[in-house]
């Protein structure tokens, strides 16, 4: 019999929170079941949180950052990469304002994730220009 190991965890497709159990066989995740307990995906998925494992494993999939340089795409640190992305938008703050600068979040991203984006927005970069797609 084949044993599967399984992790608990939200879908990232959207912001609705549905909980899933990820099912990894020998360090490969190969399928997604819905948490029949929890109170807000209450043992279904849509199609997408059902199909949630098929990006993980892919081959095009990228799993380092890339940066330009000389023209060409190289892979970089994440160090390297966050630190980039701070010294181009210090830059460009100083060389148009903050309002100049706008962020956009998804709702697939949590509330969390969008809360510390907006908070970045405006206590980092001094700009209200923040909005989001689910936005009416």
């Amino acid at each position: 019999m084949i044993e599967y190991k399984s992790v608990l965890t939200t879908c990232p497709y959207c912001g609705t929170g549905c909980t899933l159990h990820l099912q990894v066989l020998d360090g490969t995740l190969v399928g997604t079941l819905p948490a029949k307990e929890h109170p807000i995906s209450q043992g279904g998925l849509c199609i997408k949180g059902w199909n949630v494992h098929a990006f993980v494993n892919h081959k095009d999939r990228l799993r380092t950052p890339m940066i330009r340089k000389n023209g060409k795409l190289e892979e970089a640190t994440w160090e390297e990469a966050l630190g980039l992305v701070a010294e181009k938008l210090g830059e460009f703050k100083a060389k148009s304002g903050p309002d100049s600068i706008a962020l956009l979040t998804s709702a697939k991203c949590t509330n969390e994730e969008n809360y510390l984006l907006q908070k970045f927005g405006r206590a980092v970069i001094g700009t209200n220009n923040v909005d989001h797609c689910a936005r009416l």
